[in-house]
């Protein structure tokens, strides 16, 4: 039976021009690529240039998007940004994107739930397309973490970086493409475990990533198990049907859990973070953009997106590209 969905219609990703090795951090901190790579699987990551914004990550990725869709700007209805790093308190992100890409008076905001962010913006876009609010949404994910790590932390400077990834929704009447289920979480009670110690009402400054890494580890395998059990379960599908498995790109021993949990081969699962390391709200849309143009991901396929982030916060949307 045909009903209305939000089908993915383009990706785009931007990168930062400066990359930063493990060899890099070497001669920064006290710290080794073994150290690094067998802790996080990352080897590299990109950073952003000093006079660089989110903002001006987030027009890259969604110029890409929208050029990948082939609609003009003129043609979407709204922008929802997922980010926490802001180039300032307001006005958000999301109305800078609005403006640049000359993309008509319609809703624009920011959403902040740090790591699992573009899965609870992909929701909310969701939401707007199928209760008729829009018709075509640009869904943004983009992050300088840069900006907020203790460069001489060697706990979190090795595996923040900066990056966005984008996608546009539009509304069709379809019996099997688009996204199928979201499903989003958050637990209070666990915040320190990942958190800023500043903000703008306490501090007046950001202030920088303290993470509870083991605390946060086992929180991740837990939940990333469970909520793609459910996901599986509540659209009546089996693991063997998915395509590709899309996670946060976080920990490559927490994706690797999550795909065994799956019984999945890690060749069906889309990893980036080596050199990308983990960019945030911006890593799930960057891989996806990675794999959709380079050919591994192809129309029809079913993915399964997922991640967990500071709040703790943690999400899945199942959908058919």
């Amino acid at each position: 039976m045909s009903q209305i969905r939000s089908v993915i219609q383009g990706t785009g990703s931007y990168l930062p021009e400066k990359i930063l090795t493990n060899a890099d951090l070497e001669k920064m901190v006290d710290t080794s690529d073994e150290w690094i790579v067998q802790r996080s699987g990352i080897r590299s990551r990109h950073i952003a240039a000093e006079d660089e914004t989110t903002a001006d990550l987030a027009i890259h990725a969604a110029r890409k998007a929208l050029e990948a869709s082939g609609f003009a700007a003129e043609r979407i209805d709204g922008v929802i940004v997922a980010t926490t790093t802001p180039d300032q308190t307001f006005p958000a992100v999301a109305v800078k994107v609005q403006a640049a890409l000359g993309i008509p008076p319609g809703l624009a905001f920011d959403v902040q739930a740090v790591c699992t962010g573009f899965v609870y913006a992909l929701t909310v876009a969701d939401n707007f397309i199928k209760t008729g609010g829009a018709k075509r949404i640009l869904v943004i994910g983009a992050e300088k973490m840069s900006s907020i790590v203790n460069w001489e932390d060697r706990t979190t400077c090795v595996l923040f970086a900066d990056g966005a990834g984008a996608v546009v929704l539009e509304a069709q009447e379809t019996d099997g493409q688009g996204i199928l289920s979201t499903h989003l979480y958050a637990d209070g009670t666990l915040r320190d475990f990942l958190y800023t110690d500043g903000g703008p009402s306490s501090t007046g400054a950001a202030g920088h990533i303290i993470m509870q890494g083991r605390e946060v580890f086992k929180y991740a395998v837990n939940h990333m198990a469970d909520i793609v059990g459910e996901v599986l379960e509540h659209n009546d599908v089996s693991a063997e049907t998915l395509d590709w498995l899309v996670p946060h790109q976080a920990n490559l021993r927490i994706i690797e859990s999550t795909a065994k949990k799956l019984d999945l081969s890690m060749g069906k699962v889309v990893v980036t973070l080596d050199h990308h390391g983990n960019t945030s709200a911006a890593s799930i849309p960057l891989a996806l953009d990675e794999a959709v143009r380079d050919g591994r991901i192809k129309r029809g396929n079913l993915l399964l997106f997922e991640a967990l982030g500071g709040g703790l916060t943690w999400g899945a949307a199942l959908a058919r590209y």
